[in-house]
């Protein structure tokens, strides 16, 4: 329990640094490179039997949530729940799945590849 306190202390900060707005909404180059950040940004973790996906764009460059959970589904992932909220120009999603058949798993990399595909 502590440790999922912690990881959410971690997120909710990451969150806070990630979604630093100047006047129009959007992150200045110098905020860009500062950070890292180039919009879309995906990032998957694999905790063997589960997934997260979080995926954050721009409101300018977004795509339907449905082709997400299609991917996740078609490599072989169960959505269990999903969720999406926009601060100032920025739409953060964050799916979790479980994976459908433990034998075969899921092949993550070939799932970053694909949902990059999509994203970009």
């Amino acid at each position: 329990m502590m440790q999922l306190k912690e990881r959410v202390g971690e997120l909710v900060k990451k969150k806070q640094r990630l979604t630093m707005d100047n006047k129009q909404g959007d992150l200045d180059p110098s905020d860009s490179m500062r950070i890292g950040l180039q919009l879309p940004v995906l990032e998957i973790r694999d905790y063997g039997l589960g997934l997260e996906v979080n995926l954050m764009s721009g409101l300018r460059k977004n795509f339907m949530l449905f082709e997400v959970i299609t991917v996740l589904e078609e490599e072989g992932a169960s959505v269990v729940s999903a969720s999406l909220s926009t601060v100032g120009n920025k739409v953060f999603h964050t799916l979790h799945a479980q994976v459908k058949s433990v034998r075969v798993g899921i092949e993550t990399s070939r799932l970053c590849k694909r949902l990059q595909e999509l994203i970009s």
